[in-house]
C-alpha cells in the first residue's frame, strides 16, 4: 500500500498524519521547522557516527539527519505513544528503517528512577512535557522509564540531539556523556527559569563541551568537545 507524502525536507518524505496542517507542512517544506535543530544536527553529525535522539517529534529531525548525514545508526526516543506509528512510517518510506529505530519511552538518569512517568500531552503534541502546565489542557499518559545509562552504555552513541520539554535539566545533572563528542540541545527556560537554563549551560561547559556560535542561539546549542 503506497503511502500519502504530504511534505518534503532535504529529500525526506513526511508521510500525512493527523499532527500536520498546512502551516506546518509549509514549515516542513521550507526547512524552517525545527530548523535550528536540523542545521546543527547537520552540521556536527558524520557517516559512522551513532546519533542518539531524546524527543523525536515528527521525526523529522532525525529522518532529515539519518537521510543526509548518513551517521552508522540513529536511536530515537518519543514519550509520546501517538507519535510512534507516524515516526516509524517516517522510517519506512525514507528506507531508513534499517538503521534509525525509535521507542516509545522516556530516558532518566535518576537514582531510583520509577518503572514508568506521566507524561502530559497536549493536543499540538508540540507542548507535551512530563511537567505539567496548570494553562494548556493536557492528557497524562503512562510511560515506560529506560536507564540512560544502559542506553549510553549499549547503544554507544557518539552525538545526541536532544529535545524533551524541561527534562534535559534533569539529564544533564546526573548523565554521564562519556564518549559524546556532540550534542545539539533545546533548552526550555520556560519550566526550569533562567537560572535553570545557565546551570544547563554551564554543565556542558565543566564537561568541555563549547557551542558553535554559527549554529547557536540562546536557548538552542550545538556543541562539541574533543574526545581523548
Amino acid at each position: 500500500m503506497s503511502t500519502e507524502i504530504a511534505a518534503r525536507c532535504m529529500g525526506l518524505s513526511v508521510p500525512q498524519s493527523p499532527f500536520l496542517n498546512e502551516t506546518r507542512i509549509r514549515r516542513i517544506e521550507a526547512a524552517r521547522y525545527e530548523g535550528q535543530e536540523i542545521a546543527g544536527a547537520l552540521h556536527v553529525v558524520r557517516e559512522g557516527d551513532r546519533v542518539l535522539e531524546l524527543g523525536a517529534g515528527l521525526g523529522i529531525v532525525g529522518g532529515v539527519t539519518a537521510l543526509n548525514a548518513k551517521p552508522e545508526a540513529l536511536l530515537s526516543f518519543e514519550a509520546n505513544p501517538a507519535m510512534i506509528p507516524h515516526i516509524e512510517a517516517l522510517y519506512a518510506c525514507n528506507d531508513l528503517a534499517d538503521r534509525a529505530k525509535v521507542r516509545n519511552a522516556v530516558l532518566l538518569s535518576t537514582p531510583d528512577q520509577p518503572d514508568s512517568v506521566t507524561f502530559h500531552v497536549h493536543n499540538s503534541f508540540l507542548g507535551s512535557s512530563l511537567v505539567d502546565t496548570p494553562a494548556r489542557k493536557t492528557t497524562p499518559v503512562d510511560v515506560s522509564v529506560e536507564d540512560f545509562e544502559t542506553v549510553r552504555r549499549d547503544f554507544a552513541p557518539t552525538v545526541m540531539l536532544v529535545d524533551i520539554e524541561g527534562g534535559e535539566k534533569e539529564l544533564l545533572d546526573n548523565a554521564d556523556l562519556d564518549g559524546i563528542r556532540a550534542i545539539v540541545i533545546e533548552f526550555h527556560p520556560g519550566v526550569y527559569g533562567i537560572d535553570g537554563m545557565r546551570a544547563c549551560k554551564a554543565r556542558l561547559k565543566a564537561a568541555g563541551f563549547e557551542k558553535v556560535p554559527e549554529h547557536s542561539t540562546r536557548t538552542v546549542w550545538t556543541c562539541t568537545r574533543t574526545l581523548h
